[in-house]
């Protein structure tokens, strides 16, 4: 009798414990749900918080924008006579140059010799073809004028930045940076010399060298008392704003290619076609996570409730990664790789389901199918899922701009599905379980064919084997 007290104790313990444990999981649930999907002022602030799904980096095809494609050539300027490597070093440049602005841009490499840029989510498109349309060469020099010597071109540059900081009067002020490569450190060392030994002045060309370059524009002039050896230096005196100093330095990273870029395409693409087609998509995912749902409850009856409820949790965490890893930007292709990785979580959910149905019908009772169910369903999961993983990590890397929009949503879906087929699913099945260990009937489970019997146990020696 007092180990029936016991037992039965012990076991409306495990009850509350498992009530308590999925109380606080669909509380976080509900808070998912609503910071997933809902936009609202934040209390006592004056700031705005948007949704994980409002904060997701749209690409051009969703969003619009600007695509451009330059194609590639050595300048005359070019400090290398190997083309690949000067197209990969004006890639990152321009992504120095471009995404300081457009965080969301993409500059991408395109067959041999081109360069692909795209701006998406923009509406004033004359700022950034001015930025990017028509890249200018720099020079700096002693004197003024057309018949002007160039001492230091683009490509001796390698960082620019706007800067606010002490300046040699000892006050703060707005300005540039500028950082030499190791050639062009030796080169400014040897201008700022003569310039300090002569009238003074440096003179930097945006554009080609002309009579009819006006300061402020294409042409600034600089005042130089002494060498400076230090391979960088700071530009200031003629920017009242952070911005004009920003705008000044963009102006200068566009003069420091490595390359001479032809434009070949430019376009304006708007976003009505692939508005409409996200708001497809997303009304169609939703209709197809409830059908899901529903077949998954007609076929398992509570244990499918449970999966509907992981499936929930899926989603909020598959658009909380979406909005936060920096890289990520969704388009059409991304889209089709969410819906991929959903279809294959659900296949694993349904491989570990049939798992605990067939253990279920040789005859073993719900808690030890389920025990058993687990294990065998672990390495078909997983061997499938690595796989998949494999592929979307060589079209990532290896694949154009759209395929990598594929490939990375497909492996964020996918890592997701392995958590929640393998980790929170067990959880939800093992609260479960103290609630329902004998009614397959509820868990829609077979009829079982044979009983089994647990292995039988001999004791030898004072010790129990089986």
């Amino acid at each position: 009798m007092a180990k029936n007290k016991t037992k039965k104790s012990s076991m409306s313990r495990v009850k509350k414990n498992s009530i308590m444990n999925f109380v606080v999981v669909a509380i976080l649930t509900v808070i998912g749900i609503v910071l997933s999907v809902c936009s609202f002022r934040i209390p006592f602030t004056h700031q705005n918080y948007y949704g994980f799904a409002d904060s997701i980096s749209l690409g051009l095809d969703l969003a619009g924008g600007i695509s451009v494609v330059y194609d590639c050539s050595l300048s005359r300027d070019s400090n290398t006579q190997d083309l690949d490597n000067a197209i990969d070093a004006t890639v990152a440049r321009l992504t120095s140059v471009i995404t300081k602005e457009y965080s969301e841009a993409t500059i991408t490499r395109q067959g041999g010799s081109r360069i692909r840029i795209e701006v998406p989510s923009v509406t004033d498109s004359d700022k950034i073809f001015e930025l990017i349309g028509d890249p200018t060469p720099l020079y700096m020099t002693l004197t003024k004028g057309a018949d002007a010597e160039a001492r230091i071109v683009g490509t001796d540059i390698e960082s620019v930045r706007a800067v606010y900081q002490r300046g040699d009067d000892g006050e703060y002020q707005y300005g540039v940076n500028v950082q030499f490569t190791k050639e062009g450190s030796a080169k400014f060392a040897s201008l700022t010399g003569d310039a300090a030994n002569g009238d003074k002045k440096i003179y930097i060309y945006i554009g080609e060298i002309s009579d009819d370059a006006q300061v402020g524009q294409g042409l600034l002039e600089l005042n130089c008392e002494q060498a400076i050896t230090g391979g960088s230096t700071f530009i200031s005196g003629s920017f009242d704003t952070f911005e004009a100093a920003e705008d000044y330095a963009l102006k200068i990273m566009s003069g420091t290619f490595n390359v001479s870029l032809e434009l070949l395409e430019s376009s304006v693409i708007s976003a009505t076609l692939g508005t409409k087609a996200l708001k497809l998509a997303i009304i169609g995912g939703f209709v197809g996570l409830i059908l899901i749902m529903l077949v998954l409850w007609l076929r398992y009856g509570d244990f499918g409730f449970l999966a509907s409820f992981a499936l929930v949790i899926y989603m909020i965490l598959m658009l909380f990664f979406l909005q936060a890893i920096p890289f990520v930007q969704l388009t059409l292709p991304g889209l089709a790789g969410i819906i991929l990785s959903l279809g294959m979580a659900v296949d694993g959910t349904v491989i570990v389901f049939e798992r605990f149905r067939e253990e279920y019908r040789s005859g073993k009772k719900i808690p030890l199918s389920v025990k058993t169910g687990f294990k065998r369903a672990f390495w078909p999961i997983f061997d499938s899922n690595i796989t998949t993983i494999i592929t979307a990590l060589v079209l990532y890397i290896l694949g154009t701009a759209s395929i990598k929009g594929f490939a990375i949503t497909l492996l964020i879906g996918i890592l997701l599905s392995m958590f929640m087929n393998l980790v929170i699913l067990r959880f939800f099945v093992k609260w479960y379980l103290p609630f329902n260990s004998v009614k397959g009937k509820k868990l829609h489970l077979p009829k079982q064919t044979r009983v089994y019997k647990e292995p039988e146990t001999a004791t030898v020696g004072g010790q129990t084997n089986e």
